[in-house]
C-alpha cells in the first residue's frame, strides 16, 4: 500500500511538471536589459522580442537595469529562479567580469537561448571637434596631450575595448575618460559637448550622424559597412588592425543554468524565428549591425571565441586584474 501510495504521489508530480512545461509561459516573463535606454542592446532587445511574444503566445516585460558594466543586471538574474521567467537581455561585458575584477559570474552560469547580432565599433567625434578624421584626431592627441575628452562605459566596456586596440596598433594615447552608464546616455554627452569622441555601436550613434549632429572618424571593420560605404574603416587606416578583425559588441539573450529544457526550447524557437523577422533584419541592416542568430552549440562556440580574443587583448594592454589563464580562457592562435 506504501508502495502504491508513493507511486501516485510520484505520478502527480510528473503530471504536474509536464503540465507545468507543456503550459510555458503561464504568466508575464521578465526582460532584465542590462543597459540604458536608447543604447544599442536596448534597441536589439526591443526590436526583437514583440516577434518571439507572438510566437511564444506571452508577454515579455522588460526593464533597464543599470550599473556595474551590466553586473548588477547579470547578478539579479542569477540570484533568482532558473524557472524560464527571467531572461537576461545582455551584451558582451559579462565575459570579461573575472578578468577585470568586476565578478565571478559570466556566462557559463547562464544558458545561451540566442546570440542575435554583432555590432559594429565605430569612433565617432562631436560635430565641433578640431579635426574631421581618425587621422586628424591622433595628431590632435599628439599635439595636445591629456586634453581630449573620450567617453568611456567602464572596465570592459566597449570603449575600454577600442581604446585598447588602438593603443596596441596606433601606441598610447594619452586621453582623459569620462564614465557613462552606457553608450546612449554617453552620446547624448557628446551632442551637448561634455565630451569630445565615444567609441560606440553604429547602431547606436548612426541617427545621431545622420543629423549631423556628431563626426564619424572610423569604423573598426574589414570592409567599409552598408550603412556608411564613405566612412573608412581601421584596416584602411592602419594594417594593424587585421589579427583583430572582425570584432565588436553582440547582443543575446540568456536564462540562468538550470532552467528546464522545455522553456529553454520553446524560448530558443522564439527568438530564433523573431531574429529571421524581414522587419528585424532590415533594422539590424539599417544600423549596421551584423545579424547571427546563433543558438545551442554555435552559440557557445561564438561565446568562447570572443572571450578568447577580447581577453587576451585587455590583457596585453595590462588592463586586466588577473591572468585569463586563472580562468581557462584560452590564448587565441596568431
Amino acid at each position: 500500500m506504501k508502495h502504491l501510495i508513493l507511486g501516485a504521489v510520484s505520478a502527480l508530480a510528473l503530471t504536474a511538471t509536464g503540465a507545468v512545461a507543456q503550459d510555458y509561459p503561464s504568466k508575464e516573463i521578465a526582460g532584465i536589459i542590462q543597459w540604458g535606454a536608447g543604447g544599442s542592446t536596448d534597441t536589439v532587445m526591443r526590436a526583437v522580442t514583440p516577434h518571439a511574444e507572438e510566437v511564444l503566445g506571452g508577454t515579455v516585460v522588460m526593464q533597464n537595469i543599470t550599473g556595474g558594466v551590466g553586473a548588477i543586471a547579470l547578478n539579479q538574474v542569477a540570484a533568482g529562479d532558473a524557472d524560464g521567467y527571467t531572461l537576461l537581455m545582455g551584451a558582451e561585458n559579462p565575459l570579461l567580469y573575472k578578468v577585470m575584477g568586476l565578478g565571478q559570474k559570466d556566462y557559463s552560469d547562464f544558458v545561451p537561448v540566442n546570440v542575435l547580432a554583432r555590432g559594429t565599433p565605430i569612433l565617432v567625434a562631436g560635430k565641433d571637434a578640431p579635426f574631421d578624421d581618425y587621422a586628424g584626431m591622433l595628431a590632435y592627441i599628439k599635439e595636445n596631450p591629456g586634453e581630449l575628452r573620450f567617453g568611456s562605459t567602464g572596465p570592459g566596456g566597449l570603449p575600454s575595448v577600442v581604446t585598447a586596440m588602438i593603443n596596441a596598433v596606433e601606441g598610447e594615447q594619452d586621453v582623459i575618460f569620462v564614465p557613462y552608464d552606457g553608450d546612449g546616455p554617453a552620446l547624448t554627452a557628446l551632442q551637448g559637448g561634455a565630451i569630445d569622441v565615444m567609441p560606440a555601436v553604429l547602431g547606436a550613434a548612426i541617427e545621431g550622424i545622420k543629423a549631423g549632429a556628431m563626426k564619424p572618424l572610423v569604423v573598426f571593420e574589414e570592409e567599409p559597412v552598408e550603412a556608411l560605404p564613405d566612412v573608412p574603416t581601421a584596416l584602411a587606416a592602419n594594417a594593424g588592425y587585421d589579427k583583430y578583425l572582425p570584432w565588436g559588441p553582440f547582443f543575446g539573450i540568456f536564462v540562468k543554468a538550470g532552467t528546464p529544457d522545455d522553456a529553454v526550447a520553446k524560448l530558443t524557437a522564439a527568438y530564433k524565428e523573431a531574429a529571421e523577422q524581414p522587419e528585424f533584419l532590415e533594422l539590424m541592416k539599417n544600423r549596421g549591425f551584423t545579424s547571427l542568430n546563433l543558438s545551442g552549440a554555435e552559440a557557445q562556440t561564438f561565446l568562447d571565441g570572443w572571450q578568447s580574443t577580447t581577453a587576451w587583448l585587455m590583457q596585453d594592454a595590462g588592463l586586466t586584474k588577473s591572468s585569463p589563464e586563472e580562468f581557462g580562457i584560452a590564448k587565441p592562435a596568431e
